[in-house]
C-alpha cells in the first residue's frame, strides 16, 4: 500500500474543492512519477480563506448570510457530500482521505485524525453524525461519499478560526438549536488552539502526516500540489464549483412548504402537486443528512405519488419524509 500526502498552497476554495474531486475522480499516479495502480490512500490538506461551505442538498439562503458574506469579501462554496453547513477561515485545516473502495476504512482514517490531536496531550471521541469531539465540544465535522473507483471521507479541524464569524455568516434553525439544547452555534465547537496553545495549522498538519504513516504502517510520499492543480481537469472543476449554476441553481425559486428536525438531520420540503389529478408532480428536499442517495430515493418515491394515499416508505428517513409531506 501507497501512502500519498498532499498540502494545498491555495486559499480560494473552488481550486481546493476541484483538487479533491480530481484526486477522487481523475488522479493516476503514474502521471506523476509513481507507481500506477489503486493500491494507495491519498492524505490531502488544504484550508479556504473566508468560506461557508454547504452539502449538496442544501439551501443557501436558508443556510447562509448571503449578503453579511459576499460584503467581507467571503466565498459560498457547494461541496458533492451531504451534511451541513459549516465555516472555514485560514485557521481551519480541512482534510480529505482518498482510497478505493477495499482500503477505504472510516474508522482507520478517524483514527489518523484523532492520533494527531491526541498527540498534544487531547482526549477525543467520536459523537452523533460523525462529529470529533475535545473536552465535549466539536472540532471537527465529517461527511463522506462514494464514488465509482474511490470513495472520500472529508471534514474540518477547527484550530484558531473566527468563531464570531461562523455565527454571523451561518443561519441555524432555531428547531435543530433547541434540539442540541444550546443557545448558539457558537456553544458547540471548540477551537483546538484555546484547549493546547500548540496547536497551530502547520503543527497539527505535520502530526497529521505523522499518524497517517503510523496508522498504516508505512512510508509517506509527499506530491506537489502545483503539479495537480495545473491539470485540465481541475481546472474545468474550478470553473463548475465557481459557478452561479453550482451554488445557487433553482435553490433561488425554493419555498419550504414543510419544515421538520429529525434524528438523521432536518429538512425543509417544497411539494408541487396537481390538484385535478390528485398527484405530487415534483418535490425538492433542502436537507443537512448524511445520506444523499436516501433523499434522492424520497424524492423519486413522492413524484406521482396520489395525495389521497400515502406511499410505503423503504428505509425509516423515507418513512419520516413522506409522513412529514402527508401531514
Amino acid at each position: 500500500m501507497r501512502l500519498y500526502f498532499i498540502v494545498s498552497n491555495r486559499t480560494e476554495p473552488y481550486w481546493n474543492i476541484a483538487v479533491e474531486h480530481f484526486l477522487v475522480n481523475g488522479f493516476n499516479p503514474s502521471a506523476f512519477g509513481k507507481e500506477a495502480g489503486e493500491d494507495f490512500i491519498v492524505l490531502y490538506l488544504w484550508r479556504n480563506h473566508r468560506s461557508v461551505v454547504i452539502g449538496q442538498n442544501q439551501n443557501p439562503y436558508a443556510e447562509v448570510n448571503l449578503e453579511a458574506l459576499q460584503r467581507d469579501g467571503g466565498y459560498l462554496m457547494r461541496r458533492r457530500t451531504g451534511g451541513g453547513a459549516v465555516y472555514h477561515d485560514e485557521g481551519n485545516v480541512n482534510f480529505s482521505f482518498v482510497a478505493p473502495h477495499d482500503l477505504y476504512d472510516q474508522q482507520r482514517q478517524f483514527a489518523v485524525v484523532r492520533r494527531a490531536v491526541e498527540a498534544f496531550g487531547l482526549h477525543t471521541e467520536l459523537s452523533g453524525r460523525n462529529d470529533i469531539l475535545a473536552e465535549g465540544r466539536k472540532f471537527s465535522g465529517n461527511a463522506f461519499s462514494k464514488g465509482r473507483l474511490r470513495d472520500l471521507h472529508h471534514g474540518t479541524l477547527l484550530i484558531s478560526g473566527h468563531l464570531d464569524d461562523l455565527q454571523q455568516y451561518l443561519l441555524p434553525k432555531p428547531a435543530k438549536l433547541m434540539r442540541h439544547g444550546v443557545a448558539s452555534v457558537r456553544s458547540r465547537v471548540v477551537n483546538l488552539s484555546e484547549l493546547n496553545p500548540a496547536i497551530t495549522p502547520d503543527s497539527l498538519s505535520d502530526k497529521l502526516k505523522e499518524a497517517f504513516a503510523a496508522e498504516y504502517g508505512n512510508d509517506v510520499q509527499t506530491l506537489s500540489f502545483d503539479e495537480i492543480v495545473s491539470q485540465t481537469e481541475v481546472i474545468q472543476q474550478h470553473d463548475i464549483y465557481a459557478s452561479e449554476e453550482w451554488l445557487y441553481g433553482s435553490w433561488r425559486f425554493f419555498r419550504a412548504t414543510k419544515s421538520a428536525q429529525f434524528d438523521w438531520g432536518g429538512v425543509d420540503i417544497q411539494v408541487i402537486a396537481d390538484e385535478e389529478r390528485g398527484i405530487i408532480t415534483d418535490v425538492q428536499i433542502a436537507s443537512d443528512a448524511l445520506d444523499l442517495e436516501v433523499l434522492e430515493q424520497a424524492r423519486k418515491t413522492l413524484i406521482g405519488a396520489s395525495l389521497a394515499e400515502r406511499p410505503e416508505a423503504s428505509n425509516p428517513i423515507i418513512e419520516d419524509i413522506i409522513a412529514l409531506v402527508y401531514a
